[in-house]
């Protein structure tokens, strides 16, 4: 069964977003275990891990510290797929 990842989305990265795109994929692609995504609140962090979803067509597991941030990022990343 295969699930297409695609953004449904008129916006591009911007800012760092590319080029932290570019580093998260670049790590994923040599299996490094464990990768962090730092930035402050609204600087486009889940859109930015949307994009690696779409880059890497895997399923992937979000996981966040509290059930207001975990409902904020299931809309988020439904709205944005």
């Amino acid at each position: 069964m295969s699930v297409e990842f695609n953004l449904q989305t008129d916006f591009k990265p911007a800012g760092d977003q590319p080029l932290a795109i570019s580093k998260l994929l670049k790590g994923i692609s040599e299996r490094k275990r464990f990768q962090t995504l730092l930035g402050a609140t609204g600087t486009g962090k889940t859109f930015t891990i949307a994009n690696i979803i779409q880059e890497t067509k895997k399923p992937t597991l979000v996981m966040a510290p509290n059930k207001t941030l975990s409902a904020q990022l299931y809309n988020e990343l439904k709205e944005l797929f």
